[in-house]
């Protein structure tokens, strides 16, 4: 039997289900219909259960769904109706009675729809129940996230052989997508994060007009989305010219950072475990003030998914989970240092995904 990765999710997602106590749940949050099914379109939503299993959409998608899952049941609506009522009658004609929705993605106005006009149907909120299967990536996930980080990496070589100190960091960050494309990249997996020198001391810095030739380094926050659509995330900072010396101890305490937090990931570690060895050693190096945000975060179909890496997280590492290991330290007015990899985490420890060196030379 030919190996389908949909079925099998949609079988495990079943024994939730059933320990939910609903007839079936409707899926609408788009990256969990695609985990689910394949289907890449949107306005669609995904009527699961022991007794039914449909694909609900319009009429854009026919030809669609029939090449990306030829083997899923699918109701079309016609432009007659509009989506949360064709959703409210197709719960009434299967005679449901009680229906799980996800609680944090369907629209209260969709809700109302809901409620109001599928008559004898009790909708239960529900919460992370597909999310709590895509925490685990099985060997079809782990593949495509490799082939996004190698995306990633081969553009990052393309935008450092092409780099002048004239060059902008907008300029940059443009260089950088249409690379990671021409790898093969369905796009980036967000807006490239450029920041040259006090620039890279903002975490979330949209790239602007200021040359590298402006500061000895920049700090470059990239990832791809490949064509199955699972996301990459990666952060270096890089040397262009001489580097200040207050960086290069910026540096130097962010890599300790990392490799503490690498030791402790294991199967079974507490996530807030992990986040709290990395904080200490930025904190015995008197920086603790400026790492502000978390360790890390999954990656998948989102760029942020399950597990949280942070000092509030109640998540634990499991065998198959993939996450961002991102520690850093943002001086204002200075700049900043922040290293990023994608760490898969194995029954025998972590296994780093991510291939460009560590060292600001990036060599």
């Amino acid at each position: 039997m030919p190996h389908d990765p949909y079925r099998a999710r949609r079988s495990r997602l079943l024994a939730l289900v059933k320990q939910a106590e609903v007839d079936a749940v409707l899926v609408s949050h788009p990256p969990n219909v695609r985990y689910l099914t394949g289907f890449t379109g949107e306005d669609s939503q995904l009527l699961i259960g022991p007794k039914h299993c449909v694909l609900l959409s319009d009429s854009r998608f026919t030809t669609q769904i029939a090449q990306e899952c030829p083997d899923l049941e699918a109701e079309i609506r016609t432009s007659r109706i509009l989506m949360p009522d064709f959703v409210a009658q197709a719960l009434q004609q299967r005679r449901l009675r009680r229906v799980g929705f996800e609680a944090a993605y369907l629209s209260f106005a969709s809700h109302q729809v809901l409620t109001s006009k599928a008559e004898g149907v009790t909708c239960v909120p529900i919460k992370g129940l597909v999310e709590s299967l895509r925490r685990i990536k099985d060997r079809d996930e782990v593949a495509a996230i490799r082939r996004a980080i190698a995306q990633a990496e081969r553009g990052l070589a393309v935008v450092r052989a092409l780099a002048l100190p004239e060059m902008t960091e907008r300029e940059i960050a443009h260089e950088l997508e249409h690379a990671m494309r021409r790898f093969g990249a369905l796009r980036a997996a967000f807006e490239p994060i450029v920041g040259v020198g006090p620039q890279s001391a903002l975490p979330h810095y949209r790239a602007g007009l200021v040359p590298l030739q402006e500061a000895g380094f920049v700090l470059i926050d990239w990832g791809a989305v490949e064509a199955g659509g699972y996301h990459s995330d990666l952060t270096r900072v890089w040397g262009t010219s001489k580097i200040p010396p207050k960086l290069e101890r910026l540096h130097r305490v962010v890599s300790e950072a990392r490799a503490a937090a690498l030791r402790l990931m294991r199967a079974g570690t507490a996530c807030k475990t992990v986040d709290a060895a990395a904080r200490q050693v930025i904190a015995d190096a008197g920086f603790e003030k400026y790492f502000g945000h978390g360790l890390g975060h999954g990656i998948g179909l989102e760029i942020h998914e399950e597990p949280r890496l942070s000092p509030i997280s109640e998540d634990t590492l499991e065998p198959g989970m993939i996450v961002t290991v991102e520690p850093g330290i943002y001086l204002p007015g200075i700049g900043g240092v922040r290293l990023e990899d994608d760490v898969l985490i194995t029954n025998d420890g972590p296994e780093v995904l991510s291939t460009v060196p560590l060292g600001l030379s990036l060599s």
